[in-house]
């Protein structure tokens, strides 16, 4: 897949993930445990992102079902392969990916 950096997926806290960000865009994914519930997303900072998912957001779906957890991320060189990263992975495809993730937490 051209453009991508690096792909880490694994649960905990934000410290966990050795993402380099700067010129990159990471495509990510969230989990709420308690509501049973994944978002996808992308960003060029996934720091204030998760941030603005969890504390910082006053309006949106994802304040719904806080907390969240990082379980996946990819870092992409463009903002175009990101964008369509995130695409995929908003399929049913994509989200079965994302639940397997979880099901191997579980």
């Amino acid at each position: 897949m051209k453009g991508l950096i690096r792909a880490f997926f694994k649960f905990g806290t934000l410290s966990t993930y050795p993402i380099e960000e700067g010129n990159m865009f990471v495509v990510y994914a969230l989990y709420s445990a308690k509501y049973n519930k994944i978002y996808i997303g992308f960003t060029s900072n996934l720091e204030e992102r998760i941030k603005s998912h969890n504390e910082l957001g006053k309006e949106g779906w994802t304040i719904k079902f806080r907390p969240w957890e990082i379980i996946y991320t990819e870092c992409h060189e463009l903002k175009a392969a990101a964008m369509k990263r995130e695409k995929e992975l908003k399929t049913a495809t994509g989200r079965n990916f994302i639940r397997s993730l979880i099901n191997v937490k579980e």
